[in-house]
């Protein structure tokens, strides 16, 4: 079982995906709504894995990324951009932000319960 913080402003998207990672992975799944209560959560609670939404009401979803790996016990957390956004490029331009990978919404169970595989 691995510990999951998503960081997610919408309810919804909330909802879906710690349904699917607690009931059908058994995984442990804390939640933060923007991105500075997600980096004092990531901090506090030391995950395994973090989901991070790019698009957040108050700082983006890089600037927490960059926040959070700023500090040296969390450099090896796994954050993966889980966002929206599929433009051109967008991909690459997470990975070079400090995001260790990406996945765009939606995404299946399948695709959410093998990105925890692949990283924890």
């Amino acid at each position: 079982m691995a510990r999951i913080l998503y960081i997610e402003d919408n309810p919804h998207n909330m909802d879906l995906v710690c349904r699917i990672l607690r009931h059908v992975g058994g995984h442990e799944v804390l939640g933060a709504v923007n991105g500075t209560s997600g980096v004092e959560t990531a901090l506090r609670e030391r995950p395994d894995l973090i989901l991070m939404d790019i698009n957040l009401p108050d700082i983006s979803g890089l600037e927490a990324t960059k926040r959070i790996k700023a500090v040296a016990e969390m450099k090896p957390t796994p954050i993966v951009a889980f966002t929206a956004d599929t433009g051109d490029g967008a991909r690459q331009m997470y990975l070079d932000a400090g995001c260790d990978g990406y996945v765009s919404k939606p995404a299946s169970a399948k695709i959410l319960l093998d990105l925890v595989s692949q990283y924890c």
